[in-house]
């Protein structure tokens, strides 16, 4: 009798692995990164820790990411998967190694060119084409959209992030996607305070015409009590060329800091420099007295089976602030 529950068991446990489909993605990537002037957090002889003091400029760097998706499909032909992200990074801040964190889930469903996300999801901007443009360096840290303020809904790869939704809907040469983040918030730190909505949501739409795609966003958030709202719009296009491409970035956002109010700009390019190599660069600036200024340069020398060298050496300041140099050079392997 025991030898037929288990086998039964066994058969039943085989079924449900056969019906669904769990894969197993990511990327590791290692090596020594620079920042000028660094500073962080460290400890203290006499046990407790320091903030904001000068640390090492040259460090270890690496990341750990592991993507877990798991999917199914109906006998309709619609798709339903889950993700988990499984991620770990060296402190910036003071170059020690940092634990690994476990992402919030986003549960998607698809069928032909609708796409829904829900959970810990990434909305209209961080999905829009060319809104990162080419990035150099190993850590990706000089980008064109280097002035944007604006803080857009993302998925987050070591937190809960935010529970919303996000559709996509693509058809022939055209894409449309939106995002709606509902949040509450308490105008003050006792039971049965006034509560009033933050509410957040983006729309966008993407045309592809040969070579060319166009994308255009619009994003805002409420800010609760009579606050003014804060607003996003952004402007990409980006062109291939065979071995050379490049993107154009322009946005206007408005948050709460007046010395972050403005236009932001920028441009990256790619250029194939061999069987093997490509360069890149970018530049992102913007017009508010604040914004942060960022330009650098970088390649990739791929050695096969998904490795690759990857370097970058670029500046970044903020306003009238202080120039600081930073580079990085290693290895990113993807699995």
């Amino acid at each position: 009798m025991k030898k037929v529950l288990f086998a039964s068991t066994a058969l039943i446990a085989t079924a449900s692995v056969a019906a669904a489909d769990v894969k197993f993605s990511g990327y590791g990537r290692f090596g020594i990164g620079y920042l000028e002037d660094r500073t962080g957090t460290v400890d203290s002889i006499d046990g407790g820790t320091a903030s904001g003091v000068d640390t090492d400029n040259t460090i270890l760097i690496s990341r750990f990411r592991l993507n877990i998706d798991g999917t199914a499909e109906t006998d309709g032909g619609v798709e339903f998967s889950a993700r988990v992200r499984l991620q770990a990074d060296e402190n910036a801040g003071n170059g020690e190694a940092g634990t690994a964190q476990l992402s919030g889930a986003r549960f998607s469903a698809i069928y032909g060119g609708l796409r829904v996300d829900a959970g810990n999801v990434s909305g209209a901007f961080d999905n829009l084409a060319n809104y990162y443009g080419n990035e150099p360096g190993l850590e990706f840290f000089i980008g064109q959209y280097a002035a944007v303020d604006y803080n857009f809904l993302a998925f987050s790869s070591t937190g809960s992030g935010s529970n919303a939704v996000f559709f996509q809907y693509a058809v022939g040469d055209f894409a449309f996607g939106a995002s709606y983040d509902q949040a509450t918030f308490a105008e003050t730190a006792t039971a049965g305070a006034d509560t009033d909505s933050g509410d957040r949501w983006d729309i966008s739409a993407t045309y592809t015409f040969g070579n060319v795609t166009a994308a255009l966003a619009y994003g805002q958030t409420d800010r609760p009590f009579g606050g003014e709202k804060d607003t996003l719009t952004v402007l990409t296009l980006g062109a291939d060329f065979g071995d050379f491409n490049g993107t154009l970035f322009v946005a206007d956002d408005d948050v709460a800091a007046d010395n972050l109010n403005g236009t932001a700009y920028g441009f990256s390019l790619a250029y194939n420099f061999g069987a093997a190599t490509t360069l890149t660069a970018a530049y992102g600036d913007g017009s508010a007295d604040d914004d942060t200024q960022q330009y650098g340069i970088g390649f990739i020398h791929d050695l096969g089976g998904g490795v690759s060298l990857k370097g970058g050496l670029g500046n970044t300041k903020a306003g009238d602030g202080d120039s600081r140099v930073r580079a990085d050079f290693g290895v990113n392997f993807n699995f």
